[in-house]
């Protein structure tokens, strides 16, 4: 039977036309939502992860096992239990300095980093308020110009990373052990002002027979003066 050209040639026309530029989108945008599903979960899983390799290596190598900025990670994992803590540990140092940089500034400026709100950074001076009771501890109710190491230790936690230069008394005893610790005067970034007369008048007030003066040099953290005096 002979073929109809002409009718052939309807029929081409009437077939649909697969295009693969029109399948392929298609096919990339049905998919596209199972990648945005997964992306999330392996983020997480990402981060859990990492938190859990760096409390092992702080398990089994102490300290000495991890720097500054991973320090602070593992302090911030629990203060922000779903971002990534490294950034803002990284952005801490970069703003402070040193660790005692971070644990020593104000909440005010504290809050001037990104990802660090009210709680991270109270829990922050918390810290350093633990690290000076410890150090205080080991003053109290001993011979403080027998151990002037853990005095010094003790005053450079307490006063180095101040923004205002500070004037403290170290009030002690007749055995020379330590009876109270107290701010006598504020100061500016270079200067306090210290009055002679309230200085003996609480060491009259609470029986000391000693008082070590300190004050500190905000222009340069490190540094911390003390003047010993002893009267009868």
């Amino acid at each position: 039977m002979p073929l109809d050209g002409g009718g052939a040639a309807d029929a081409l026309e009437e077939a649909p036309v697969f295009d693969e530029r029109l399948f392929f989108p298609t096919q990339a945008a049905k998919s596209a939502p199972t990648a945005a599903k997964s992306a999330p979960a392996n983020a997480e899983a990402d981060y859990h992860g990492h938190r859990e390799r760096l409390r092992n290596r702080y398990r089994d190598g102490g300290d000495a096992a991890l720097a500054d900025y991973e320090i602070l990670e593992l302090l911030l994992f629990r203060l922000i239990p779903r971002r990534d803590t490294k950034p803002i540990a990284k952005a801490l140092l970069t703003r402070f300095g040193t660790l005692g940089g971070v644990f020593g500034a104000p909440v005010s400026l504290l809050k001037e980093v990104k990802g660090v709100g009210d709680a991270v950074a109270l829990e922050l001076k918390l810290v350093a308020s633990v690290a000076q009771r410890m150090l205080k501890s080991e003053l109290t109710g001993k011979p403080v110009l027998s151990s002037w190491k853990s005095l010094i230790d003790y005053c450079h936690t307490a006063m180095a990373h101040e923004a205002r230069e500070q004037f403290r008394l170290l009030f002690l005893d007749k055995r020379n052990a330590l009876i109270a610790d107290e701010v006598q005067g504020l100061g500016t970034v270079d200067h306090t002002p210290v009055y002679p007369r309230e200085v003996v008048k609480r060491a009259l007030e609470l029986s000391a027979t000693a008082v070590i003066l300190v004050h500190n040099h905000p222009t340069t953290p490190s540094m911390i003066t003390l003047d010993h005096a002893e009267y009868r």
